[in-house]
């Protein structure tokens, strides 16, 4: 099949890639899949063929921060729980809220964060986030001592399935499950 001639032949080609890459494909690595110029509209026409084709089986196929992924339906989660028992990372409330404050506000400064918790903030918060990459210094904010200013990061995005920032809940809903947060300043 070096010689793609038939569009079923370029869906196929897409399905096998999304279904084996380790992480999301851009458009951009998908059009590297074909030596012939394939347009972002094709693509996008072939994805969305995809995803239907998929409707009725048992994984979705979502668009993220980074690209597009196959992912399990959600009602398999717990059948496939089962081959990895190890626990699910826990967060302490602090590592949350400061999440919480980073994707509602930033890019924000450890000040910002410190006054928003109105507690001083473990360095080990920050460098849990930072690990996991769901936050990365986006840059210094220009006042004396240049503090560094944090933004999440796609991979926080992808983790949760989101596209972008305008797709978390709104800031007054997590408010109201998280009262002792002053998100409003």
């Amino acid at each position: 099949m070096s010689e793609i001639h038939h569009i079923g032949d370029f869906k196929k080609v897409l399905e096998a890639a999304l279904l084996t890459s380790p992480a999301p494909l851009s458009l951009d690595d998908m059009t590297h899949l074909f030596a012939e110029r394939m347009e972002r509209t094709t693509l996008r026409m072939l994805l969305d063929e995809l995803k239907q084709d998929w409707q009725d089986g048992t994984m979705d196929l979502v668009q993220v921060a980074t690209g597009y992924r196959f992912q399990a339906k959600a009602e398999y989660a717990p059948f496939l729980a089962r081959l990895n028992p190890e626990r699910q990372a826990k967060y302490s409330r602090a590592v949350i809220e400061t999440l919480a404050i980073i994707a509602y506000k930033q890019p924000v400064t450890r000040g910002d964060i410190e006054e928003i918790r109105g507690v001083a903030l473990n360095t080990n918060v920050m460098r849990q986030l930072q690990e996991r990459d769901w936050v990365d210094i986006v840059g210094q904010r220009e006042v004396p001592g240049r503090p560094s200013l944090y933004a999440t990061t796609k991979h926080f995005l992808d983790d949760l399935n989101l596209r972008s920032l305008a797709e978390l809940p709104p800031m007054e809903e997590f408010i109201q499950q998280n009262p002792q947060l002053d998100l409003e300043t």
